[in-house]
């Protein structure tokens, strides 16, 4: 269950790939909604009857597992999804790290839901779960998309992007940072900020199951410590649920793992999804925070940039909303009518 999760293996670059089909596993190719002209991967893993969707998510320098054929159902009652990220070896594009590759997360649901509805117990409530890479792509997701997921799993994620940058002890994340976010902590902040779960947590509504090594040296444990008190700091400690791995993890985020501790994260993670059958329903006035973009039931909002953090105030009924930001960042939003309109951020007061 946990080795896509492990960050251990790094698949070079397929090219000219094309869709394959069995009876229980497609390989499928799905277009970008905001990149033109690129196509996506994903697995789709069939269950011996329709059933919810589960999306999961990669490590860090991983790629999802390979296509292959499946003559019998996956072993779960889901319809899983494995997301390949932009960029990696079965999707075109650039990675970008919590930029418009989470967009792609919610590409695919949308796919799913009208490509596999017949395998689709129903189109809500849909799950998400990551583990490494993946768990911080989970943190940062629940944020920037807070109603479209009914649970999640973050599994031994990085929870701020800029902290995981210092603490890399020998570059092997800090490269890839500097490519795929453009510059260091250092040098651009909020474009740290506008990635990292931590900072986006106030717009959590989503219910998180989170576990984590307390030996992990890739991804250090703090990172998770420090989200569940940022949660309880917000007030919204009730939506998490914490699992620290006493011994367990190195430089493998799993090492010296005993089975009993296996057993309790799988067990824990899919009590998390049992226990939250109900899809999000976001009030109809609020406050979130805007990592770039931010994607809800009732509208879609883009920031000029990925790299950009706001705070937007809403009210869905007066069809009203209100940016604050460190600039004048324009932004456009597409209400659920597809009504669009556009602005200038006003500027934080100082």
């Amino acid at each position: 269950m946990f080795a896509q999760y492990e960050d251990s293996e790094r698949l070079d670059k397929m090219e000219g790939l094309t869709e394959a089909y069995s009876p229980y596993q497609d390989f499928r190719l799905y277009p970008s909604s905001v990149t033109p002209g690129i196509r996506l991967g994903m697995n789709v893993i069939k269950p011996e009857n329709p059933g919810l969707l589960l999306i999961q998510l990669h490590g860090w320098h991983m790629s999802m597992p390979k296509p292959q054929r499946r003559d019998t159902p996956n072993e779960s009652s889901y319809l899983i999804v494995q997301v390949d990220m932009r960029g990696r070896a079965f999707s075109q594009g650039n990675a970008d790290c919590n930029g418009f590759e989470l967009i792609d997360i919610y590409d695919a649901v949308q796919f799913v839901r009208q490509v596999y509805k017949d395998w689709l117990l129903a189109e809500e409530p849909t799950y998400l779960e990551g583990g490494s890479g993946g768990g911080g792509n989970v943190l940062a997701t629940v944020a920037k998309f807070p109603d479209l997921f009914a649970a999640a799993s973050a599994l031994y994620g990085m929870s701020d992007y800029a902290v995981w940058y210092e603490q890399d002890q020998i570059g092997e994340f800090r490269d890839e940072m500097d490519v795929w976010i453009g510059c260091t902590p250092q040098e651009d902040m909020e474009r740290y900020q506008a990635r990292s779960g931590l900072h986006l947590a106030m717009n959590v509504h989503t219910p998180i199951y989170i576990t984590h090594g307390d030996g992990d040296i890739r991804v250090p444990v703090t990172h998770s410590r420090n989200y569940i008190e940022k949660m309880q700091q917000l007030n919204k400690e009730q939506l998490v649920r914490y699992d620290e791995l006493a011994g367990v993890g190195d430089q493998g985020h799993l090492a010296h793992i005993r089975p009993e501790q296996s057993l309790r994260v799988k067990v824990e993670s899919e009590r998390n999804r049992s226990d939250h059958p109900r899809p999000i329903q976001l009030p109809l006035q609020g406050k979130l925070l805007v990592g770039g973009y931010v994607y809800t039931k009732y509208f879609k909002l883009h920031l000029d940039s990925v790299n950009h953090l706001a705070e937007l105030v809403y009210d869905v009924e007066e069809r009203s909303v209100r940016l604050t930001a460190s600039a004048e960042y324009t932004y456009y939003l597409e209400w659920a009518d597809g009504t669009v309109v556009s602005g200038c951020c006003e500027i934080h007061a100082r």
